[in-house]
């Protein structure tokens, strides 16, 4: 007799190259992964990442981007370059954010892939460079 296993998985860090397109949330953050563009939200702050986060084997991720500490009540539209980084197993992800012109640093927050961004009292915006 034979006996036949079938295991089924999730992909695990070691079988990511990018971090997962699609919609993370957090309390009081989010992440929205399109591909080739990244808009994220920690509290009432934002940013923007160009192109796809790349992980490592571990899923860590360091990369550069655009982060508006001002973002509300009034978006002043100032922007200071950022580190983005963190971790994800492809279903949770780790993600701070470091000024790196003055330092300031925000998180670490938690995301699920999938769920819906819990804001409090800041609106959020789903696209990079967008308004709110």
């Amino acid at each position: 007799m034979a006996l036949l296993t079938i295991a089924c998985s999730t992909p695990g860090p070691s079988d990511l190259t990018v971090v997962p397109i699609g919609t993370w949330g957090g309390d009081d953050a989010g992440l929205f992964v399109m591909g080739t563009e990244v808009h994220a939200h920690i509290g009432c702050t934002k940013g923007d990442v160009d192109g796809a986060i790349p992980v490592d084997p571990e899923g860590r991720f360091d990369v550069a981007g655009l982060y508006n500490v001002d973002a509300y009540p009034v978006d002043r539209g100032i922007v200071h370059p950022a580190r983005f980084f963190g971790s994800t197993d492809g279903r949770t992800l780790t993600l701070a954010v470091r000024l790196t012109d003055t330092g300031q640093a925000f998180g670490p927050v938690e995301l699920r892939l999938g769920r819906e961004p819990s804001m409090q009292v800041c609106p959020i915006c789903r696209f990079p460079g967008a308004a709110h």
